[in-house]
C-alpha cells in the first residue's frame, strides 16, 4: 500500500510531505510493526484518544499528557528508528506538524494563566477534541501497521449497546 494511501484511509490529512515519499509503496517490517504496537498503546491508554467529558479531568494535564507523547515517540525513535525507518518518518511527522502544533499553542496559554477562564477552558476542549480525533486515525492506523485488532472498536461497540 502506498505511504498516502495510509494516511487517507485513518483520515489524516493536510500533511506537507515530500510526493516521492507519498507515492512509496510500504510494506511494514517486524521492527516497525512493533514500534507501532508501542505506539498505538501508549496512545489508546491517554486523554489523548480518550473523551474528556465536560466535569471531568484537568485541562493542563491533558495537555501534559498529549506533549509527553513527543517523549515516548522519541524513546521508540531512538530504540527502533534505525530498524523503522517509514515508522519513524510517520512519527516524526505526525509529531512536528499535527501535535506540535497543539501543544505549543496551549502551552504559551498555560504559561500566562489563560487556562482559567471559562471561555478559555471552553476553546481547550474543543480544540483537544480536534487532536483527538486525529490521534483516533493515527492511532487505528498503526494497529493496522502492527497487524492487530483495533481496541477502539471494541468499546465504541460497546457504547452503542448501551
Amino acid at each position: 500500500m502506498k505511504i498516502q494511501d495510509w494516511f487517507e484511509n485513518w483520515g489524516i490529512t493536510g500533511l506537507k510531505i515530500s510526493a516521492g515519499f507519498m507515492q512509496m509503496e510500504w510494506q511494514p517490517k517486524p521492527e516497525e510493526e512493533q514500534a507501532a504496537w508501542e505506539l498505538y498503546i501508549e496512545l489508546i491508554t491517554r486523554v489523548a484518544t480518550q473523551p474528556l467529558g465536560k466535569d471531568q479531568g484537568d485541562e493542563a494535564a491533558a495537555l501534559k499528557s498529549i506533549f509527553s507523547l513527543f517523549e515516548v515517540t522519541r524513546n521508540l525513535l531512538k530504540e527502533k528508528g534505525r530498524k523503522a525507518e517509514v515508522f519513524s518518518k510517520i512519527a516524526v511527522v505526525i509529531l512536528n506538524q499535527k501535535i506540535r502544533p497543539f501543544t505549543a499553542t496551549w502551552h504559551k496559554r498555560v504559561l500566562d494563566n489563560n487556562l482559567e477562564k471559562p471561555e478559555d477552558k471552553a476553546l481547550f476542549r474543543n480544540e483537544l477534541i480536534q487532536i483527538q480525533n486525529m490521534l483516533r486515525g493515527y492511532a487505528a492506523m498503526l494497529a493496522k501497521v502492527a497487524g492487530v485488532e483495533d481496541f477502539q472498536m471494541l468499546e465504541q461497540g460497546a457504547l452503542q449497546e448501551l
